[in-house]
């Protein structure tokens, strides 16, 4: 794809990079987690197909409580009666937890301020944001204005506000966010002249009264270059210990998650996202997303996710959208595996998590898998899928999870290839209970030219350590009569076969058992593995039954009946 020239300059240029002199936050490590804000409400909803009603706004609103955000934009009350509305049902209904803290969006013109306090009246405690692009773009195309009369908007807007706010009586309850909107897009000095005099009209402040939210509106630079227009501000404005800083980052060039980890490392504090991304174009940061990767890491969130598939319903319920399969932690297919290596690694991990975490000192180490699944109310039911892509180690780990029934390994690699073999010709997974009947088929079931008709103890010496047995077998249309010894009833049938020279020449070469269950009554499951004496090969087949010996005979014969037809 080739970039071509527009009039005598090039279509795109590379974004001028950050005069940043001995830039710090590469070496930066996180330890605690931002003040979160989520923006769901307000960004999120006014980019959906069809925005969300009162009372999904609410329900939504209590889930973000329920999850633990202590800031919520909840809407922009001056430019829409339905979200004034709501503003005045959150307080009214008393539906605002104590330690949360309502944020309402408004431009900086006067009328559009006033309307926006009003709707706070009576709030204990709220964020009044108001935002205004700085960027040439905007400036200069979009108001057709120069720098110094954006400046004045940004200096006459805070006014108002200041005043609006002391008139209301809300002075103690109402904080400032003010938003230089495309930020990224700003000169850098420019915004830290807006921002200082910001400040130095609204007074004396903390880092909860004052907010100056930094967004990258549309991404156009890469995360590195925000993380440093971070640095360049938090180093060159003066009033850092008063003023928190925020981050908004929009994820055009699907970057936010990036961008605004490395801005974090750059000095700010605060971080503005929606669940799932949600926002206009491709979104806003994906707050999910970047919390878990901070929780994977061992830091505390303050957010609680670990009831994700209630959140997803409600989620998708609302937005009309879905949650992508792949979305890496709410995604219907994160924690599966198709690939047969994949789940070879996956179901060796899970059997070895004491071991890994005496290895690698930590609770949770397992191949593929970055979080515990159950951290986020996910289950392991489903953890390995099969398709025609799955091997061995994926089937037997499903038949062990989902049915408790445990081939030994040597037989893992003949289960593997049937399965195989019949996701192939299915062209689609095959689901566990599909998996099951393929196993019972060809190991349980398996047909062949010949079945037992009858079996008995005949004798068994005084010192036990010899058993008589007799046998009736069916081989096609015949039916033998069959005598054996052995240290065991396996063994004397295995004997009485090899006397008839009946059957084809094999040596039993390996023999499982297991109880399936732990009732009085609980069935008895036998594996048995035969290897051909002709060409060496081996086949194992297995049998199910109340009585543990009658279980390992049939699967004798279920081994038989597959080396002889394969």
């Amino acid at each position: 794809m080739k970039c071509v020239m527009s009039n005598k300059y090039p279509k795109y240029r590379c974004p001028e990079k950050i005069a940043l002199k001995n830039r710090k936050w590469p070496d930066k490590v996180l330890s605690s987690a931002p003040v979160w804000c989520s923006v769901d409400l307000r960004d999120g909803n006014q980019s959906l197909p069809i925005p969300m009603g009162p009372q999904q706004k609410l329900e939504y609103f209590r889930l973000l409580t329920r999850i633990g955000f202590k800031e919520i934009e909840v809407g922009f009350p001056s430019a829409s009666q339905d979200d004034f509305n709501f503003v005045r049902e959150l307080i009214e209904g008393n539906h605002i937890p104590d330690d949360v803290r309502i944020s309402v969006l408004t431009q900086s013109r006067k009328h559009l301020i006033e309307r926006t306090i009003e709707s706070l009246e009576g709030v204990k405690q709220a964020i009044l944001h108001c935002y205004l692009a700085t960027s040439d773009l905007h400036g200069q195309i979009v108001f057709g204005k120069n720098r110094d009369e954006v400046k004045k908007m940004s200096f006459d807007a805070t006014k108002i506000i200041s005043k609006s706010i002391a008139n209301a009586g809300m002075s103690g309850s109402i904080a400032y966010e003010f938003s230089p909107e495309e930020f990224t897009d700003s000169d850098i000095d420019y915004v830290i002249d807006i921002c200082t005099g910001i400040k130095e009209i609204w007074g004396k402040s903390t880092k909860r009264d004052l907010i100056f939210n930094l967004p990258a509106t549309v991404e156009r630079r890469p995360p590195y270059q925000y993380a440093d227009m971070i640095e360049y501000f938090c180093t060159k404005y003066p009033y850092l210990s008063e003023t928190s800083v925020s981050l908004h980052a929009h994820n055009d060039q699907g970057c936010a998650v990036a961008a605004t980890e490395m801005a974090l490392m750059a000095g700010a504090d605060r971080v503005e996202g929606t669940i799932f991304g949600h926002g206009e174009r491709t979104g806003n940061l994906d707050i999910c997303i970047f919390a878990l990767n901070l929780y994977s890491r061992g830091i505390e969130t303050g957010l609680d996710f670990s009831n994700m598939p209630e959140i997803v319903d409600l989620i998708e319920r609302v937005s009309g959208i879905p949650v992508h399969p792949r979305h890496p932690y709410a995604g219907q297919l994160v924690f599966t595996a198709f690939s047969g290596s994949h789940q070879d690694a996956i179901r060796k991990g899970m059997e070895s998590k004491e071991k890994a975490s005496k290895l690698f000192k930590q609770g949770w180490k397992v191949p593929y898998l970055h979080i515990d699944p159950a951290d986020i109310g996910r289950s392991y039911e489903k953890l390995i899928r099969i398709n025609s892509q799955s091997g061995k180690g994926g089937a037997a780990y499903v038949l062990e999870h989902d049915f408790g029934i445990y081939p030994p390994k040597g037989m893992h690699p003949e289960i593997g290839s049937i399965v195989q073999a019949v996701a192939d010709e299915k062209g689609t997974e095959i689901n566990s209970a599909e998996l099951l009947e393929i196993f019972r088929n060809n190991f349980i079931n398996a047909q062949g030219p010949y079945s037992l008709v009858k079996f008995s103890r005949v004798a068994e010496d005084s010192d036990n350590e010899t058993v008589t047995v007799k046998l009736s077998v069916k081989m096609e249309d015949k039916l033998l009569e069959l005598k054996g010894k052995g240290n065991g009833p396996i063994s004397a049938v295995v004997q009485a076969i090899h006397k008839s020279r009946s059957f084809i020449e094999f040596i039993l070469d390996d023999f499982s058992e297991q109880t399936l269950g732990h009732s009085a009554d609980a069935k008895a499951m036998a594996y048995v593995g035969i290897r051909r004496t002709s060409d060496n090969r081996m086949f194992y087949g297995a049998g199910e039954h109340s009585n543990i010996d009658m279980a390992a005979i049939l699967a004798v014969f279920a081994a038989l009946n597959r080396a002889v037809l394969n």
